[in-house]
């Protein structure tokens, strides 16, 4: 049996995470993100608050860290039942957890990476610039439609992520943003829904363009390796083994500015497929349930997750 992990991103992360597992692996995982960090993650995690655990800065390295101690844990799980890793993806800033598990990344340089990344993005752009929308029930590529219709030179909407079928958000310009919701509500039928999102830049648009010139310093000054694990980027939502350094680099830089191709990513998988959303809350288990009803998820950030895995992987093998 072959299972496929996949990694949360912005927005899983909640005060008290830092309590999903009691073990040494998960705790030492915590100790060595707050000697990497310089500050303790682990206490933020656990006690907040809330209003600084949601500053970028702090929730990516927060999530990046949860997930690659779950990882370490569920690893030496499916390492004692022989059952082999397919494939790893993540959401995102999911994607540097992700990259540890296949074996790109050291965790501690992934940490580092991910704290410059949110403090990059927080400053690429004034507060109020940007904004972000939530659409639901329109397709794809009428809101690919809208943004460009609405778009000029120095105004710029465009979708940021491609969640699943029912569900794409969209990011840029505020102007262009709130734009491109009025075109919808004039050219487009169906029903949709519009929900402006609480973040604090314009990810994944072309407004984080700084942030992408200094992420791709910042990665000439870690230690990037061939992936053992094929992934799935998601700039191009095409599974790869044995990528080189210098390409996982350009997925991560492009990926700043970029669309993360979530759905895509998800629709290359056969119906039979077998995924663990690895990391807090279980964001991704609800896509992957919209995108393909066939497929078998199963989220480590439950309560007696070990005991409810081994009965998960149980009916898998029936």
């Amino acid at each position: 049996m072959k299972v496929n992990l996949i990694f949360p991103g912005q927005g899983s992360q909640y005060v008290g995470m830092f309590n999903s597992f009691s073990n040494d692996e998960f705790q030492n995982t915590f100790d060595q993100a707050d000697n990497a960090l310089g500050f303790s993650i682990k206490n933020l995690c656990l006690e907040g608050p809330e209003e600084q655990l949601k500053l970028t800065a702090y929730t990516q390295p927060a999530i990046v860290t949860h997930s690659v101690a779950t990882f370490r844990v569920l690893n030496k799980i499916l390492d004692s039942k022989k059952i082999e890793i397919n494939s790893v993806l993540g959401h995102s800033v999911g994607e540097y957890s992700a990259l540890v598990a296949a074996g790109s990344l050291e965790f501690k340089d992934a940490v580092k990476a991910v704290n410059q990344r949110g403090t990059f993005m927080q400053e690429a752009t004034p507060s109020g610039v940007g904004k972000m929308y939530a659409v639901l029930r329109v397709p794809s590529d009428i809101i690919e439609k809208a943004c460009k219709e609405v778009s000029t030179e120095d105004c710029k909407a465009m979708p940021a992520n491609y969640n699943e079928p029912g569900q794409t958000v969209i990011s840029g310009h505020a102007k262009a943003c709130d734009d491109a919701i009025e075109w919808l509500k004039v050219n487009y039928e169906g029903k949709q829904m519009a929900i402006p999102l609480k973040v604090s830049a314009p990810f994944h648009s072309s407004l984080m363009e700084p942030a992408a010139q200094k992420m791709k310093d910042f990665l000439e000054t870690i230690s990037v390796k061939e992936n053992s694990i094929d992934y799935v980027a998601n700039i191009d939502a095409t599974k790869k083994s044995n990528l080189n350094a210098d390409k996982i680099k350009d997925n991560l830089i492009k990926q700043v500015c970029g669309s993360v191709l979530w759905a895509q990513s998800l629709s290359t998988f056969p119906d039979d497929s077998i995924f663990i959303e690895v990391g807090p809350g279980k964001v991704l288990t609800g896509l992957n349930k919209k995108i393909n009803k066939n497929f078998k998820t199963f989220t480590m950030d439950q309560e007696d997750s070990i005991e409810k895995l081994e009965i998960f992987l149980n009916e898998c093998k029936l």
